[in-house]
C-alpha cells in the first residue's frame, strides 16, 4: 500500500493553512497538486538549461533537445505507443481534441457522415466536433448513460453504422467517476470501419493507460492531472493516421522546406508542433509521468479504491445529501448535491472550513441536463488524501448545513 504520509511530505502546498485551516485539497479532478521533485525539475531546467530546442548548435541546445525528446520517449512508454514519433506535445486534452477534429475531422468528414459522442463528455470533446460538423455537413450522434451512470453499450451498438466515421468518449467521467470499458467500445467502433479518440484527461492518474492493448486511434490527456504543470498535453495517434493528416498550425518547426511558393512539412511529431514548445513543462511532464510510475499503478488503484468507498459511506450519513451516479466501475471522486442549496453555496460554505472541492457543471453542461440537477459539488481524492480529511469534508458539509 502507499505510504500516504510521506506522499504528503512531497507536496508543500498541502503545508498551507486556508482561512486559518488546514488545507484539505479534494479538487483533484480538476488539477492535481505538484510533488517537489516536479517543481524543482522545472526550476533546474530554467535555472541551469533554457535553451531552445532542436535547432541551436550549442551545448546547452543539444543538452535541451535531449531532455525533451526523453519526455517524448517517457510518455510512449507511459502510454504504451510502438513509436514516440506517434507522441505530439500540446497544451492539453482539449488542444489535442481540437487538433484531431479539425486536421482528422476536416480532411475525413463529409455531408452525412456520423460522430458518434457521448452524454459523459467534457465540453473539450463536445464543442471541436460540433464546429467541424457545421463546417463538413456530418451529424453528431449521442451515447446515451443508464440509470447508474454507466454508458449503454447496447444502444451504442445501434447507433454504430456504416456512416460513423469517429467515435470520442471519455474513458473516465469527470462528474460521476465512469470508468469505461474502452476496449470493447474501441472494437464495436473498429468494426464498422469508424476511428475512435479517447479523452484519457481522467483516466492517467488512476489506471494504466495502454494504447497498443485499446487498439485506440487517438488519444489525448493533460500534464496538470497527473502532478505535472498546466499547458502541456498529449495526443497519441497511429502513425499512418498522422502521416496522412494536414498541419493543425503552421509557422516554425513544423517545415521542412518554405518558398514564395510552396511549403513542404516536417516529419510528424514536429508537422503537428509549430511554434517553440512548452519544454521545461515538457520536462516536468516526464518527471510526474516518473513519479506516478514509481509508486505504482496497482497500489495507486487499490488506495483509492479504498478511500472512495469511504467517502461514499461517509458522506451518505449527511442528512439530505444526495450522491449522484452508481456506475459499476468508479475512480475516486464523488458529485452529490445538498437539499435546500445550490452546489456553488456549497462550495463557498465548505472553503470556510479550508475544504477545496469543486462545485459547477464541471464542463458537462449536456450531462447536467441529462441528470436533471443545475450542477453538482465534487470531491475528488487521489494518493496525498487521507480518511481523515473525507471526514473533514463530512464535518464542513454539517456546518453548511447549518446555514442553508
Amino acid at each position: 500500500m502507499l505510504n500516504v504520509e510521506k506522499i504528503r511530505s512531497e507536496f508543500p502546498i498541502l503545508t498551507r493553512d486556508i482561512r486559518g485551516k488546514t488545507l484539505v485539497y479534494l479538487d483533484n479532478a480538476a488539477s492535481t497538486l505538484k510533488p517537489t521533485v516536479v517543481i524543482d525539475r522545472i526550476s533546474r531546467y530554467y535555472n541551469l538549461e533554457t535553451s531552445n530546442v532542436h535547432r541551436g548548435a550549442h551545448y546547452l541546445a543539444e543538452q535541451g533537445t535531449i531532455a525533451f525528446e526523453d519526455a517524448r520517449e517517457t510518455v510512449r512508454n507511459f502510454v504504451g505507443a510502438r513509436d514516440k514519433n506517434e507522441i505530439i506535445f500540446t497544451r492539453g486534452t482539449t488542444e489535442s481534441v481540437n487538433l484531431v477534429a479539425h486536421s482528422w475531422g476536416e480532411a475525413n468528414l463529409k455531408a452525412g457522415d456520423e460522430i458518434l459522442l457521448s452524454e459523459l463528455e467534457h465540453h473539450s470533446n463536445i464543442v471541436p466536433w460540433q464546429i467541424v460538423a457545421e463546417k463538413t455537413g456530418a451529424l453528431i450522434r449521442v451515447i446515451p448513460i443508464d440509470a447508474h451512470g454507466d454508458l449503454d453499450y447496447d444502444a451504442y451498438t445501434k447507433l454504430l453504422s456504416s456512416k460513423t466515421k469517429m467515435v470520442s468518449i471519455t474513458a473516465t467521467s469527470n462528474v460521476l467517476g465512469t470508468i469505461v470499458p474502452v476496449k470493447k467500445f474501441v472494437e464495436a467502433a473498429h468494426a464498422q470501419g469508424a476511428k475512435i479518440l479517447i479523452d484519457a484527461a481522467q483516466a492517467v492518474s488512476h489506471q494504466r493507460v495502454d494504447v497498443t492493448a485499446w487498439d485506440c486511434d487517438f488519444l489525448a490527456f493533460s500534464g496538470h492531472k497527473i502532478y505535472a504543470p498546466y499547458g502541456i498535453g498529449v495526443l497519441y495517434g497511429k502513425a499512418e493516421l498522422l502521416e496522412a493528416m494536414p498541419p493543425y498550425q503552421g509557422g516554425g518547426s513544423m517545415i521542412s522546406e518554405v518558398t514564395w511558393e510552396k511549403t513542404t512539412w516536417a516529419a510528424v511529431p514536429h508537422k503537428f508542433e509549430a511554434g517553440t514548445p512548452a519544454i521545461a513543462d515538457a520536462v516536468g511532464l516526464k518527471t510526474g509521468i516518473d513519479y506516478v510510475m514509481n509508486l505504482g499503478f496497482e497500489d495507486i488503484k487499490a488506495y483509492k479504491k479504498e478511500i472512495l468507498a469511504y467517502a461514499k459511506s461517509t458522506l451518505s450519513e449527511i442528512p439530505a445529501l444526495t450522491i449522484i451516479g452508481s456506475p459499476k466501475e468508479q475512480t475516486s471522486l464523488v458529485s452529490f448535491n445538498l437539499e435546500g442549496a445550490h452546489a456553488s453555496d456549497v462550495g463557498a460554505l465548505v472553503d470556510q472550513q479550508g475544504v477545496a472541492i469543486r462545485a459547477g457543471h464541471h464542463c458537462c453542461q449536456p450531462l447536467m441536463r441529462k441528470l436533471g440537477v443545475p450542477a453538482t459539488a465534487r470531491a475528488s481524492f487521489t494518493i496525498y488524501n487521507t480518511l481523515a480529511e473525507v471526514d473533514a469534508l463530512k464535518n464542513s458539509l454539517l456546518k453548511a448545513k447549518e446555514f442553508i
